[in-house]
């Protein structure tokens, strides 16, 4: 309890070092916040676009149900498919009416009998596009095939490069961190030298004088990650609005109360791990 009010009072006595600590403490995990948000975001987003028809295949007018239906069979004996599913004129039809429900001329001049039925396809896996595509490009009961598969390849080679440089930023920021709260800590122990030198006369434990710094250290981690943490999801919940209109249709908000509690506790964690480095790194270097 004693080391708690000691690092209390060295907080008090400094104020701007502990507001520069907290401070950097507070981007880093800021950063580390809305780059977890961009994450989450871009893999929904992908596993969205992953469960989407990617392969539409459109049939010749004369093909029979019973060819179509050995065709879906041949496609889902593959073990590449997810999802098959067949859509009639009929529904075409329904589907065409939705989309141009505005345009009464569009809709007096479209038939069931002029739209082609289709089979749209989503595969287990992005890379298995190709072989259904090409498989149903051979077959003679296809007339035209729409391949999706850029979306998907765009939107996975940016999470991948979004993950390896946000990665890469967490890591810098974090070192950045280190090294400034190293240097933060330093400068107060050699402002309290004279004090450390009493308490080393009278018998203080060298662990007794580090713990204060130690729990400072802490303290400013712990502030900063919940402090970045508070930030990013006032910006993050300010945003909602406009975000979900933009993203229209992608089951990405809104986003649950546990993800959101769980990212602070994890972030709370790496703030003490943080904390506890760069003051014991301090303690090291100041206090042999």
């Amino acid at each position: 309890m004693k080391n708690f009010k000691t690092t209390w009072r060295n907080i008090r006595r400094s104020p701007y070092q502990a507001f520069a600590a907290v401070f950097v403490m507070t981007l880093t995990f800021l950063f580390i916040s809305l780059f977890t948000f961009l994450l989450f975001g871009s893999t929904k987003a992908i596993s969205y676009f992953e469960s989407r028809p990617q392969v539409t295949a459109f049939f010749k007018n004369e093909v029979k149900q019973e060819d179509i239906d050995n065709l879906k069979n041949e496609l889902m004996a593959t073990n590449k498919v997810a999802n098959a599913k067949f859509v009639s004129k009929q529904d075409a039809l329904k589907i065409y009416r939705e989309q141009n429900k505005d345009d009464p001329l569009l809709l007096e001049l479209v038939t069931a009998d002029i739209l082609p039925a289709s089979l749209e396809i989503s595969t287990i896996k992005i890379e298995d596009l190709s072989v259904i595509n090409d498989k149903l490009k051979d077959s003679p009961l296809v007339s035209e095939v729409v391949f999706q598969k850029d979306v998907v390849s765009v939107l996975t080679s940016w999470t991948n490069a979004l993950r390896t440089i946000g990665l890469g930023l967490i890591i810098v920021l974090s070192l950045v961190s280190i090294f400034i709260m190293v240097i933060i800590i330093g400068i107060k122990i050699s402002q309290k030298k004279e004090d450390i030198e009493i308490m080393r006369l009278i018998g203080a434990d060298r662990w007794y004088i580090r713990w204060p710094f130690i729990f400072e250290g802490i303290s400013y981690g712990v502030v900063g990650a919940f402090l970045g943490w508070l930030i990013s999801t006032g910006a993050l919940w300010y945003a909602t609005p406009f975000l979900s209109s933009f993203l229209k249709g992608m089951p990405i908000f809104p986003i649950p109360l546990t993800f959101f509690f769980g990212l602070l506790g994890a972030e709370l964690l790496v703030a003490i791990v943080l904390g506890t480095v760069s003051s014991f790194l301090a303690v090291l270097r100041y206090l042999k």
